[in-house]
């Protein structure tokens, strides 16, 4: 009974009494970055870091942080993650592979907010491991999608799925190319407003935790909540 009250209580909130999205200043890259997991280009230093909440206490798994980073070029859409981490396992191999069930990071990205029916999903496991797809309605992924000329690479600070040891935690960087997302969008300016979600699978079974930049106000862990995507504005380079 008191489940049920609480989600009608949820389906009647009013949309000004729910928290804020949150927002975020895309900053254009002052030089290059190598694309080799490490984020220690000196272009990452100008964005600010998102650092990940934790929205389900009723999860098992530890609540290790996470920090994310974003920025862009002419060619590209930057996307860095540092994760702490003392038990890194990923055991999937192959593009479109479910990383999602190892230890993972993930963006999803609206580069049209109008609509909320279709946006593109990467799921990054700590191997560096791609899952890419187009998702519609929330509902149906087509994997067969495959992003294009995406570049990525991780760094571990640790042993891979060394079970017995402790490990301090890895970081990935990925590059998107613009042309990916070109039936949607047209590569941003300043200006430009997206929205997108970024999220973190911490742990394998029975003891995992999801964390999320923009919280999707879901009872169950679900980050497939594109009404709830955090807005990310496209700005210049920082002086």
């Amino acid at each position: 009974m008191m489940r049920i009250l609480l989600t009608a209580l949820l389906l009647s909130t009013p949309l000004a009494a729910q928290p804020p999205l949150p927002r975020y200043e895309v900053k254009r890259a002052s030089g290059r970055i190598t694309i080799d997991g490490k984020l220690d280009d000196a272009a990452w230093q100008a964005a600010p870091a998102i650092e990940l909440i934790f929205p389900w206490e009723s999860q098992t798994g530890a609540k290790q942080k996470t920090t994310a980073r974003l920025l862009w070029s002419d060619e590209y859409l930057y996307v860095g993650y540092d994760c702490e981490d003392t038990d890194i396992v990923a055991l999937r191999t192959e593009r479109d592979d479910p990383t999602y069930l190892d230890d993972a990071v993930e963006i999803f990205i609206n580069p049209q907010p109008s609509q909320t029916g279709a946006y593109f999903g990467l799921e990054m496991n700590a191997r560096a491991v791609l899952y890419d797809y187009l998702m519609y309605q929330s509902r149906y992924a087509f994997k067969r999608f495959n992003m294009q000329g995406v570049l990525l690479a991780s760094f571990l600070r640790g042993t891979l799925n060394a079970r017995g040891d402790e490990d301090k935690g890895w970081s990935l960087e990925v590059a998107i190319p613009w042309a990916n997302f070109e039936e949607l969008a047209r590569r941003p300016e300043p200006g430009t407003l997206w929205t997108a979600n970024l999220n973190r699978w911490d742990g394998v079974e029975p003891n995992r935790r999801l964390s999320m930049w923009s919280n999707p106000l879901q009872q169950r862990p679900a980050p497939h909540v594109p009404a709830r995507f955090g807005q990310l504005v496209f700005v210049g380079e920082s002086r």
